[in-house]
């Protein structure tokens, strides 16, 4: 599992798989009952396999923690 966070925007992508590649995520699930401050859907392959989590809103949504511990991308 990796973290991206893009303090910016305040947005994280959690990796669940070693490699995303191009296209490989064919559909976006949104996951509903996890606030009004934040928005998180699920990227899945045509298998059905989860690929990974995006979060908008990581703060309201994601423990300190797990943000200070990510990847940076700003």
């Amino acid at each position: 599992m990796h973290i991206e966070y893009d303090r910016e925007n305040d947005t994280a992508y959690v990796s669940l798989v070693a490699h995303i590649a191009d296209g490989a995520a064919v559909r976006q699930i949104p996951v509903t009952g996890i606030g009004a401050d934040a928005e998180v859907f699920l990227d899945v392959d045509a298998s059905g396999r989860l690929l990974g989590i995006e979060v908008i809103g990581a703060e309201a949504a994601l423990p300190a923690e797990a943000l200070e511990q990510s990847t940076s991308t700003r």
